[in-house]
């Protein structure tokens, strides 16, 4: 398949799937690959002959959506971020919680893939926060729309590639490495729970502190949907806790009810 035919066809399906074109410029090449495939299973000769295929096999729309869906994913994925979580934002959250007279933190990891940013928050919790606040708890939901992430996720293997962005003695102590992968202890992995959920869906029923949202919506899917999400994430949020979106996101024009903490980082808190 030649690139020039894959964007032709992605430049017109992915608004049908109010997917924007301009965030999958650079990462198109899985979605390509996956294409590909799909194309000898179903036979067909080419993309158009796929295009047709669309027109007259609706539900193979939602095989199209799973098969466009981009994973990019590693442990401690923008550093400064994660800095100002350990350092202000969680304490914050926490004492708000304890205010509260409650003792559990409750977060969020949307489109979480492979599970590298919930156990990131989990690390963060066991190296850094735990000894500031003994008596507490913290819970982790992570959910994604692909049940192969997820199974990935559960098994927690991964990679140097993935854990490469790790202080060195986080790496060396919470992972156990067997040949050329890094497999995260028990120890770590039992503050997060794994749920398949599509973002585009209904939420889960609770509030939370902290949901963590990168790098998926609000870089791939057109204004509209943006803001059907950011509403449904704002009423998910209780009271003074925090939205974070990735560092070249920005949140969809027309909502309100945040106020950015730190714009670069993608902190925004709800008013």
């Amino acid at each position: 398949m030649k690139d020039n035919e894959c964007v032709q066809f992605l430049q017109w399906a992915l608004p049908q799937l109010h997917v924007r074109w301009l965030g999958f410029r650079r990462v198109r090449g899985q979605v390509c690959k996956r294409l590909a495939l799909r194309l000898e299973q179903l036979q067909l000769q080419d993309l158009v002959e796929y295009q047709h295929y669309l027109q007259n096999h609706p539900d193979e729309w939602q095989t199209l959506d799973a098969l466009s869906r981009v994973t990019v994913s590693r442990f401690y994925r923008d550093k400064l971020m994660y800095a100002t979580l350990a350092q202000d934002v969680m304490p914050s959250l926490v004492r708000q919680v304890q205010d509260a007279g409650e003792q559990v933190l409750q977060c969020w990891s949307a489109g979480c893939a492979s599970g590298e940013e919930p156990y990131t928050l989990a690390l963060l919790w066991e190296w850094i926060l735990q000894a500031q606040f003994p008596l507490f708890a913290i819970q982790i939901l992570a959910t994604d729309a692909d049940s192969h992430l997820l199974l990935r996720a559960q098994q927690a293997c991964y990679p140097y590639s993935s854990v490469k962005n790790l202080p060195v003695p986080w790496r060396e102590t919470a992972f156990t490495q067997s040949k050329d992968h890094y497999c995260l202890k028990p120890e770590y992995k039992k503050y997060v729970s794994f749920q398949q959920h599509d973002v585009r869906g209904l939420l889960p029923r609770r509030l939370f502190q902290l949901i963590m949202c990168r790098n998926l919506v609000f870089i791939y899917y057109d204004n509209e949907r943006q803001l059907m999400i950011a509403e449904r994430f704002r009423d998910a949020i209780a009271a003074g806790g925090v939205l974070v979106i990735g560092l070249h996101e920005s949140l969809p024009e027309g909502l309100d009810g945040f106020v950015p903490i730190n714009k670069r980082l993608g902190l925004y808190q709800k008013a």
